[in-house]
């Protein structure tokens, strides 16, 4: 597909919900004993998946366009599937499954699209293993023998929320207490919303203790807009001429706010307004207009606070003045796609001075940008990046899969096109 370009950018937007947080609501749903209302869900393929895997494991539930509702059956509910359960694109699905299927009473296969089985689960299994968890394989499929699990005191390797949360899924269905010690604060929507159901959770800084034992309690939760959607928009709003877009809406917990921070350091000319909370989640509208922005160093423990919206921030980096360093984003090479190999590959394609390290980028911002045939490598983020990115670059440029945002956006061209008329 051809990208269309844009002379400027103006207007209000509502991202779709948080991918994160619509995930989590639907499983801590199921578990939990009674209704669960989802308001504000993303209908992304990613959640989508998780949806059919619960439904294959007994729980019912109804979508009507946003709104969702779970009839969890409490956290000794799920059944059996009848067939391997297939989780599509969805990393965050598959290794979340993993914690919440390694302590049933029944064996279970998870597989996904060809994407999700070159992605390494055994970052996941490993952890499960020392609390006595049974999963055959590195890559899907993964064949998974439920097992009764013990407690444990684990110090994490990787600063990774889905690691994290399964763990602690885990640790409802262990015979003791589970102590996890992060090594960066990664997202906590999982803490959040199991303290408001009822669980038997703490978090002490970067200790997470989880006592089983504890019935979760329904809720009703509404979802705030992405943080991760309105990225795209944050950063097209400061590069284009003449713009200024409101992102109404817009999660800005603090364990997912990283871009803000590093905006701030860019000097792009931002107002975060209207901040309240909402299902126990920080919100907020975002303000971004026309921006001179300065390259900086990024790196240490903002990146798990960022790692999805590195994509974008990197094209934001191409059109700043100076030198743009990203650092200590190895799970980059782990995500849809290597990330940080893909980014540099389709950079380079635009004359853009960039260079891959071994944990990120270093980018030379603010020279001129010519359009090219991008390849997504069917990476959701990659294609709305580089959407972004062609806005500035001069002459024509391609996607050669553009459907590949319906897994977390599938709106996004409507939205970002809208944004110039």
């Amino acid at each position: 597909m051809e990208i269309q370009k844009m002379t400027r950018a103006r207007g209000e937007i509502i991202v779709p919900g948080d991918k994160s947080i619509s995930h989590r609501a639907v499983m801590l749903g199921a578990l939990a004993n009674g209704t669960t209302e989802i308001h504000g869900f993303l209908r992304g393929a990613d959640c989508l998946s998780t949806i059919d895997c619960f439904r294959e494991m007994g729980i019912e539930i109804e979508v009507n366009g946003g709104d969702v509702t779970v009839h969890g059956k409490g956290l000794n509910g799920l059944k059996k599937p009848e067939k391997t359960l297939y989780t599509g694109n969805s990393g965050t699905t598959t290794r979340l499954l993993c914690g919440i299927l390694a302590g049933q009473p029944f064996d279970c296969e998870i597989t996904g699209d060809a994407s999700i089985c070159r992605r390494p689960m055994g970052r996941v299994a490993k952890p499960l293993a020392l609390m006595g968890a049974q999963i055959e394989g590195e890559y899907c499929p993964l064949k998974i023998h439920g097992t009764a699990l013990h407690g444990m005191d684990y110090q994490m390797t990787v600063a990774s929320a889905q690691v994290k949360t399964a763990l602690i899924l885990a640790g409802l269905y262990a015979d003791g207490e589970t102590v996890i010690h992060e090594t960066e604060k990664s997202r906590d929507h999982t803490e959040r919303m199991l303290s408001a159901m009822g669980a038997d959770i703490e978090v002490d800084g970067l200790k997470i203790t989880v006592r089983p034992g504890k019935e979760l309690k329904p809720q009703t939760v509404d979802v705030p807009g992405d943080i991760s959607s309105a990225a795209f928009f944050m950063v097209l709003g400061a590069i284009m001429p003449n713009s200024e877009i409101k992102i109404k809406n817009v999660g800005v917990n603090p364990t997912r706010t990283g871009i803000i921070d590093v905006f701030r350091d860019m000097g792009a000319n931002m107002e975060i307004v209207n901040e309240r909370t909402v299902s126990g989640e920080p919100v907020a509208d975002i303000i971004v207009s026309t921006s001179n922005l300065k390259g900086c160093e990024i790196g240490g423990d903002i990146i798990p606070r960022l790692i999805d919206e590195l994509p974008v921030i990197a094209a934001a980096a191409v059109f700043a003045e100076g030198r743009t360093v990203i650092s200590g984003a190895q799970e980059l090479k782990v995500k849809e796609s290597n990330r940080i190999a893909a980014v540099v590959t389709e950079f380079k394609k635009c004359g853009i001075d960039i260079t891959e390290t071994d944990d990120g980028m270093i980018i030379n911002g603010g020279k001129p940008v010519h359009g090219a045939d991008f390849a997504t490598r069917s990476d959701h983020r990659m294609a709305m990046s580089l959407a972004v990115l062609a806005q500035r670059a001069e002459g024509i440029s391609t996607l050669d899969d553009g459907e590949c945002v319906d897994v977390s956006y599938p709106a996004f061209f409507g939205d970002f096109y809208g944004l110039g008329k």
